[in-house]
Parts: structure tokens; C-alpha cells; sequence
């Protein structure tokens, strides 16, 4: 077994054994805060084959753990920075924070180093690294506003700076990157949780029976599943792919979305009546897969991306 399996093995059983497990105890535990954090500065010094790993176990579960925006996004634009006392805090899970991207937020910097305006849309994280006006910033917001929403397994909230005292970590260079490595974490969390609603679907598949047989002896349902067992692993495989560069990472940005949404919706059909109960499990994932495929964009945001990378087009 591979370091990259191991590892997601190692993850998989901690949560299940502690699935009310909070950020500092799966940082202290398991080491996932400081997984891409180089091995000086306290963490392990991993790649993107462990990140895909890891990220594939927590969308397994519908973790609400900040991995994405802390242990991903946040650990990288740091790094990038040389940050070093900042990502020893964000490997011993002393810290959440957030990233805000170029264009995603309304930011300026004042006099005295000072930061006012307004992120949208931000996951949970005390701490904001913000791209604005070609410098990486961190702060901690004025006032945060949380939205109710469909995915609340993933929450949101819109932050309000009003002249926050913001520290000053580098340049606007690794933004590009962060993005990358962001979307590359939810493509993986997106195949975990695609396959976890086909194992849903097989289950059910097996012991729900109609006119005497198990549904899933049925060719039709027997289909269904077949064709979303293809689409994920042809997802894990560009998921795996997804930590190589810009490209590798729209192209997984894309497949890995459309995938999670069939194979939640076709999770939900092979359920039957009790799969459009909006507390069942099966519903769950649609909402977030429904919510991830918004997250970087929808698929054809990821598909102009390539058009423009690889064909020159507009």
C-alpha cells in the first residue's frame, strides 16, 4: 500500500471512530492542518498525492472541517510567502483561516497598512489571507454576517472589514497557484463523495426488493450503477491528476463536479420515494455537490479556462 493510501486509510478509520472530532483534535491526531506544511516548520511536508488522499476521506463524510480553506488554500498562499510562524500555528490547528482570491472580494488597503471592504462569500476561518492590490494580506474581519445555506455542512459568511489591522506576508505571485491547489482539494472531496452515494446505491440496491427480486437484478438499475461506478473512477483519476498544474486542475474542475452531481441525483432515483426526503442521507450529498459545483465556478468556467490554456481561444 501506497504512503497517499495509507494515509486516506488513517483518515478514514479516525473518522469513523470519532466522527464529532473537532480541527484541533484531527490536527494533534492525524496531522491533516499541517499536511502540506514543510516538514521545518512543523507539518509533513506532503504533496498532491496525499492532499488528494486526505480530501477524498473528508468529502467522503461531508466533513465540516476548514481542510479546503485552511489546510489547503491558506497553508499554500503562506508557504509561498515564508510565512514560517504563521504555518507552524496553521499545522498545530491553532488557527482556521480563509483565502480571499483576486476578484473575489471588494478590498483596498488604507493608510497605516490598514484593510476596508467587503468579502462576499468566504468559508469559515478566524483568519482572512486576502489578494488585494498586488500583496497577500492577513486579517481578521470586523464583523462577520453567516448565510443560510443549502449546504450547511460547508458554512459561509460575508466578512465586513472596516479598517482592520492587516500584516503585510508577500506579493500576489502564488495566488494562481492557491486557486489550483483549491480546486484540486475539492475535486478530490467531490470523488469521495461520489463514491460514497454509489456505495449508497449498491447497498440499496441489494436489499430493497420489488416483485420478488432485489431491485439492483434489474437491468435498468444494474446500468445506473455501472455507468456511475465509470464516472468515478474516470473523477479519481483526473482528481489524482488535478495537483500538477493549471490545466490538469480545470480539467478536473470540470469532470469531477458534473460527476459528483449525476452520481448524487442517480443515488437519490435508485432510492426511490425515501431519497427525495430532504433529511436522508441521499439528499445530503446532493446539497453538496450542488453547492461544490459553484464553489471555483461552475464546470464551464473550468472548460473556457481550457479553452483559453490550450487552444488560444477566448
Amino acid at each position: 500500500m501506497s504512503l497517499p493510501d495509507e494515509l486516506g486509510a488513517a483518515v478514514r478509520g479516525y473518522l469513523a471512530a470519532r466522527p464529532g472530532a473537532s480541527w484541533s483534535d484531527l490536527a494533534r491526531d492525524v496531522g491533516v492542518a499541517g499536511l502540506l506544511v514543510p516538514e521545518e516548520h512543523g507539518g509533513a511536508g506532503c504533496g498532491p498525492a496525499e492532499l488528494a488522499a486526505v480530501a477524498e476521506e473528508m468529502g467522503r463524510v461531508l466533513s465540516p472541517h476548514p481542510f479546503l480553506q485552511t489546510a489547503v488554500m491558506a497553508v499554500t498562499a503562506a508557504a509561498a510567502c515564508g510565512a514560517g510562524d504563521l504555518l507552524k500555528a496553521l499545522a498545530a490547528g491553532d488557527v482556521t483561516a480563509a483565502v480571499a482570491l483576486p476578484g473575489e472580494a471588494a478590498l483596498r488597503l488604507e493608510a497605516g497598512g490598514r484593510l476596508s471592504g467587503v468579502v462576499p462569500y468566504a468559508p469559515a476561518g478566524e483568519l482572512v489571507l486576502a489578494y488585494v492590490d498586488g500583496q497577500l494580506v492577513a486579517a481578521e474581519p470586523t464583523r462577520r454576517e453567516p448565510y443560510r445555506t443549502m449546504d450547511e455542512s460547508r458554512p459561509l459568511a460575508r466578512l465586513t472589514f472596516e479598517g482592520a489591522p492587516a500584516r503585510r506576508l508577500g506579493d500576489a505571485g502564488s495566488a494562481e497557484r492557491v486557486r489550483d491547489l483549491g480546486i484540486a482539494a475539492l475535486a478530490a472531496e467531490q470523488v469521495g463523495g461520489a463514491q460514497r452515494c454509489l456505495e449508497m446505491a449498491v447497498e440499496h440496491a441489494r436489499t430493497r426488493v420489488q416483485f420478488g427480486r432485489p431491485i439492483g437484478a434489474f437491468q435498468a438499475i444494474k446500468h445506473k450503477l455501472a455507468d456511475v461506478l465509470l464516472l468515478v473512477e474516470s473523477a479519481r483519476s483526473a482528481a489524482r491528476a488535478a495537483g500538477a498544474d493549471g490545466v490538469a486542475a480545470a480539467v478536473a474542475g470540470s469532470y469531477c463536479t458534473e460527476a459528483y452531481l449525476v452520481a448524487a441525483g442517480e443515488n437519490i432515483q435508485v432510492h426511490g420515494g425515501i431519497g427525495i426526503t430532504w433529511e436522508h442521507p441521499a439528499h445530503r450529498y446532493l446539497k453538496r455537490a450542488t453547492s461544490d459545483a459553484q464553489l471555483f465556478g461552475p464546470p464551464e468556467a473550468h472548460r473556457a479556462r481550457l479553452a483559453a490554456t490550450v487552444f488560444g481561444g477566448p
